[in-house]
């Protein structure tokens, strides 16, 4: 206890500028102060601050134990409010944004279970395969599927996602099944098209990744559709296993090509801090986090 006092108390000093000030606000004598930092200079062997009767300043040693003694302080306030949120429960309006197939197929019909557990949260689902303005938007968590680059962003990884590429029994019997990823010439491939331009697919040759522009003679801006064009036996489709992987279970779709399988985009939720987070939208996550999680989700799930 003595040392975490130590700590608080220089972290107070440094954030107020002067051991009157911190003593002031704590209520106690500006010498009680001293003679915590003292004691524990002392502890550590080094000196913290150079400190006169009209300033303070840190010396390197204590600039960089500060940030450390921040850092620690803040994990262990966002630990306890974790805990004493535990025993409260999770009120609002949740405003959730997802990607439309996925938010289809894997978010819509998780929300009623969720809403039943905490009655007094209430929730709107946006979908949508644009990339939305969490901020300015009003979004309280977003669902993305995506290598993440947004450092204003917080982001919880829900689930992986690999990409596989796929076609019917039929379209494999009649068009044989491609081994290398130049076979693909051969092949009609079904692609995701966006503003009039078609998206590559995303392989892993000699340990690099290569996308590859694939030709057919029919493309869509809606994954859906492909998945209901391969299935239907008009060509090969690159489609995440979050949606195909329970036809695959029931044979009605093949995988291809699986040795050159790139990392997948995984499954985040993004939202615009941490610190603070209202219960429902922790609870949330940690609904999803944990539904993804179970072993025969993704194949049992529609």
């Amino acid at each position: 206890m003595g040392q975490f006092r130590q700590i608080s108390t220089f972290v107070e000093v440094v954030a107020r500028g002067s051991l009157s000030a911190a003593a002031r606000a704590e209520g106690i004598a500006p010498a009680m102060i001293g003679r915590r930092l003292d004691a524990l200079e002392a502890r550590l062997g080094v000196k913290l601050l150079q400190r006169t009767t009209r300033k303070l300043a840190l010396t390197d040693e204590g600039a960089a134990f500060l940030e450390d003694c921040q850092r620690i302080l803040a994990e262990l306030e966002e630990a306890e409010s974790a805990v004493s949120e535990r025993s409260a429960h999770a009120t609002g309006h949740l405003m959730i944004s997802a990607p439309a197939g996925f938010g289809r197929q894997h978010v819509a019909p998780l929300l009623p279970s969720f809403l039943a557990e905490h009655r007094d949260v209430t929730a709107t689902l946006n979908m949508s395969d644009r990339v939305v303005d969490i901020v300015g938007e009003g979004i309280d968590v977003a669902i993305r599927i995506a290598s993440l680059s947004d450092s204003n962003l917080v982001s919880v990884k829900l689930a992986d996602n690999e990409r596989v590429v796929v076609g019917s029994p039929a379209y494999l019997k009649r068009h044989g099944k491609p081994e290398t990823l130049a076979d693909l010439t051969r092949h009609n491939c079904l692609a995701i098209s966006s503003e009039g331009s078609q998206r590559g697919w995303t392989f892993r040759e000699n340990g690099k990744n290569v996308v590859l522009k694939v030709n057919g003679n029919m493309a869509c801006n809606d994954g859906q559709v492909l998945h209901e064009w391969a299935l239907a036996g008009k060509g090969l489709a690159w489609r995440s296993m979050w949606e195909v992987g329970s036809a695959i279970d029931a044979g009605k779709l093949q995988t291809v090509l699986d040795g050159y399988a790139a990392p997948g985009n995984d499954i985040y939720a993004v939202f615009a801090q941490r610190r603070h987070l209202p219960l429902r939208i922790r609870v949330f996550v940690d609904f999803l986090r944990h539904t993804y999680a179970q072993p025969d989700y993704w194949r049992k799930a529609k």
